[in-house]
């Protein structure tokens, strides 16, 4: 056996045992970050299991004086669960949130919106009820259904009601100034068009990803948005500590 087949051997020994070694580090890091994740989601149980119990006293008196308008973003998959939908109204208006947005992106809780209604007590739609007078109601739980066919789909109803003001502005010799679109003419476009609700002070997201799901963007400018993590596994007191974190927030909207 000459020098050149003792370094190759010495090389296979190497780089098998690199490899073992890298499998080893591999599986021991996969089992640090399984243990971690167990155990956030054994803390996260047990501690929405104290807030439901009442345990922790701080969640008891909750704040809604800055909870308006309060957006709910389910996964259109889970969407079709519509018993555990209507739980989380339930629980809901059981917090006293008065005034909620259902959105999914393929229309799904829109086409079930009778079978929810008929399953709650003192509900009414948004649909018709004008914008102040809402958010001053305080008697019934107020549901605005809302899918993907508000967001893109309505910009383009929006900018089509926009495009004919101006050309008949145009025929009848209007001003320039008339011609120039700006965001509160888009605002009242697509109120026009029955696209514009309230904007959201809250919005809890419902599923697996952790994204609004195509959620009208303009309605969203300062909106706090939380991921509650798959709608199958809600809990009731992982809503209270969500929107208790909401109520301890301070915004600046700017000037």
């Amino acid at each position: 056996m000459d020098f050149g087949d003792e370094v190759q051997k010495v090389y296979c020994r190497i780089s098998h045992i690199g490899s073992l070694g890298l499998k080893v580090l591999w599986h021991f890091l996969h089992f640090i970050v399984s243990v971690w994740f167990l155990a956030q989601q054994a803390a996260y149980v047990l501690e929405s299991c104290f807030i439901s119990s009442g345990l922790l006293k701080r969640y008891e008196a909750l704040n809604l004086g800055n909870l308006r308008y309060l957006a709910i973003v389910i996964e259109s998959e889970e969407a079709h669960e519509i018993p555990k939908v209507i739980e989380l109204l339930n629980w809901l208006a059981t917090i006293g949130v008065k005034h909620v947005c259902l959105y999914d992106n393929e229309g799904v809780l829109k086409k079930s919106k009778e079978a929810i209604l008929e399953k709650l007590t003192d509900a009414t739609l948004f649909e018709g009820v004008d914008e102040n007078n809402l958010l001053l109601d305080q008697e019934h739980i107020t549901l605005e259904f809302a899918s993907t066919s508000d967001g893109k789909g309505a910009v383009t109803k929006a900018a089509n009601l926009l495009f004919m003001k101006y050309l008949k502005s145009a025929d009848s010799g209007g001003s320039s100034e008339e011609s120039i679109f700006t965001e509160p003419h888009m605002a009242e476009a697509l109120k026009a068009v029955g696209c514009r609700g309230p904007d959201p002070d809250l919005l809890l997201i419902y599923g697996p990803a952790r994204c609004h799901l195509g959620f009208p963007a303009w309605r969203i400018r300062y909106t706090e948005i939380v991921h509650m993590g798959p709608l199958k596994s809600m809990k009731y007191g992982s809503l209270i500590k969500a929107i208790y974190k909401f109520s301890m927030v301070h915004q600046n909207y700017g000037t």
